[in-house]
């Protein structure tokens, strides 16, 4: 497979992020060679593309049509654009799924059968599964002869300890799939891998990763595994997030519904869309724009996000039983020195220190001078991952 392109999507409701890969003479996936970011999804789409070769990313953002924006027709347009500005086809495409159930530990190659079984487990991912899904099916239509491959952010999270999945409740509920799953596990494998390479002179045993993005999340990682995780059965839970609540008193959803006459369809709509950051801040679920405000409801909303963190890095640290290095990535956690430091503040007790200035201009490594703990800032490559389980089930035939 080497020199054979191998190409990824990350298809989201409001956006699709896309990277190009050559396969490395070892079966592993190079440096992407392009990536582009389709984002303001449906209404107002943004193309953005990255290359070091400048001449490609122009052939492709030329090539590239987003005049139609049905899944049927834009996953093929991307698709296409990726051939004709490289003037090679494409030998696999790897995408990201959110949700894989309870069984599936690695990456799947795509079938009729097995993505008939991910719709049913689109409800505990409404805002990812559906789009995830339909990008998959518009390129078996367009190109049926295309090797296609699922990889499932849960599936980093699925040999957590048996405990750390359960919820106390029935165990006939919990015996038909009500669990812990976790999930932005692509990112967190993605971590796991390159944080020894890149920073091999920082202890990382007991690691506590951040992904605090419009989705937000933390977890856990002990010698390279998950352990535990802050998002349990759905991608509401666990801490606030954009416009995600977050976890909430189940007794509070249930008043919700028999005293406020709220619809389950209603409660759903509150929790994944009008919650969050822009719930409690009035303004807007983009953390940029609250930082930018200095109203009351925003100093709020931005205490209410690190308070809620720094409480489960307490759980997650203990589950690790320390903690040698905290990691921080997506887009909040890689572009707000506010929140770094509001969350290094409130773990002092655990190690936790950073240096000013280096947290300012957005360093690899923030670690203060005799902090017990590192804190590092790593960004997201969730591509990558694809590409790399894309790749294995190539090698496996």
């Amino acid at each position: 497979m080497t020199d054979h392109l191998i190409a990824t999507l990350n298809t989201g409701s409001s956006s699709i992020k896309l990277a190009v890969y050559k396969t490395l003479p070892d079966g592993q996936p190079g440096e992407a060679v392009l990536r582009a970011n389709l984002s303001g999804l449906p209404g107002n789409p943004r193309l953005s593309v990255k290359s070091d070769d400048q001449g490609l990313a122009a052939r492709f953002s030329a090539a590239a049509d987003i005049s139609d924006l049905t899944p049927a027709r834009l996953a093929p347009n991307l698709l296409t654009a990726i051939e004709e500005a490289l003037g090679a086809p494409v030998a696999a495409l790897g995408h990201r799924i959110v949700q894989g159930g309870p069984d599936i530990l690695s990456t799947q190659r795509a079938t009729p059968a097995l993505l008939d079984f991910l719709d049913t487990l689109s409800p505990l991912a409404p805002d990812h599964q559906p789009h995830n899904l339909s990008a998959v099916r518009a390129i078996a239509e367009y190109r049926p002869g295309l090797i296609q491959t699922l990889s499932f952010d849960t599936a980093f999270h699925r040999e957590q300890p048996r405990l750390a999945q359960l919820y106390a409740i029935p165990r006939a509920l919990t015996d038909s799939g009500i669990i812990r799953y976790g999930y932005h596990g692509l990112s967190y494998a993605n971590i796991a891998r390159r944080l020894p390479v890149l920073f091999p002179d920082r202890a990382h045993q007991r690691t506590l990763a951040l992904h605090l993005g419009s989705g937000a999340s933390l977890c856990a990682i002990l010698d390279g595994r998950s352990v535990a995780s802050s998002m349990g059965f759905s991608a509401i839970s666990g801490i606030p997030m954009s416009t995600r609540s977050g976890d909430i008193d189940p007794g509070a959803v249930l008043y919700l519904m028999t005293h406020k006459q709220m619809s389950p369809e209603a409660v759903s709509h509150m929790l994944r869309k009008e919650s969050g950051l822009l719930g409690v801040s009035g303004l807007s679920g983009d953390l940029r724009d609250i930082e930018n405000s200095r109203t009351p409801e925003a100093e709020e909303a931005i205490g209410l996000f690190i308070y809620r963190i720094v409480r489960e890095c307490g759980s997650l640290i203990a589950a690790l039983g320390g903690l040698d290095a905290i990691v921080f990535t997506g887009g909040i956690g890689e572009n707000s020195s506010r929140v770094r430091a509001g969350i290094a503040s409130g773990l002092t007790w655990a190690g936790v220190a950073i240096d000013p200035d280096a947290n300012k201009a957005g360093a690899g490594d923030i670690t203060a001078l005799g902090s017990p703990a590192g804190v590092l800032i790593l960004p997201a490559d969730e591509e990558h991952e694809i590409a790399r389980g894309c790749l294995s089930v190539l090698a496996g035939g």
